[in-house]
């Protein structure tokens, strides 16, 4: 999902996104070694959420009255879990998640083109090639 992300210019990249995992398997697992008590896990498991919270709060930005970055914030938000699921034992939920999250990322670009395509086919026809090669996209 990082590198997703870095290709295509947005604030979570590669070692961003390896660190968020990295960090919560090792609180998570640490929690698990510790104490085999799951209330004790718990209290680790909602601090994190409430630490990944700031994170992801920290990347959304309001620019021109709109709000930029919560796909960035959600993907922080995904690979957090994903630590924590793997630092519980969970590796083949997780893995299945990552899949799931990453057909997401990427569907949603082919889904814009369409959009963006049908956009463009739909309104008001261009009378010139110039026109078309103007006309901007959504």
């Amino acid at each position: 999902m990082g590198l997703e992300r870095q290709t295509r210019g947005k604030p979570v990249g590669i070692r961003t996104a390896i660190l968020i995992v990295s960090g919560t398997y090792l609180f998570m697992s640490m929690a698990v070694s510790l104490s085999p008590n799951t209330l004790d896990q718990a209290r680790v498991l909602g601090q994190i959420i409430t630490g990944v919270g700031f994170l992801g709060a920290g990347v959304m930005m309001t620019q021109d009255g709109k709000i930029h970055g919560v796909t960035s914030a959600a993907v922080i938000w995904v690979l957090a879990g994903l630590g924590m699921m793997i630092g519980l034992g969970h590796h083949k939920e997780s893995v299945i998640l990552t899949v799931l999250a990453l057909t997401v990322l990427l569907g949603s670009i082919r889904l814009k083109a369409v959009l963006r395509a049908c956009d463009v086919v739909c309104t008001k026809p261009c009378k010139t090639a110039v026109e078309r090669a103007n006309k901007k996209p959504c």
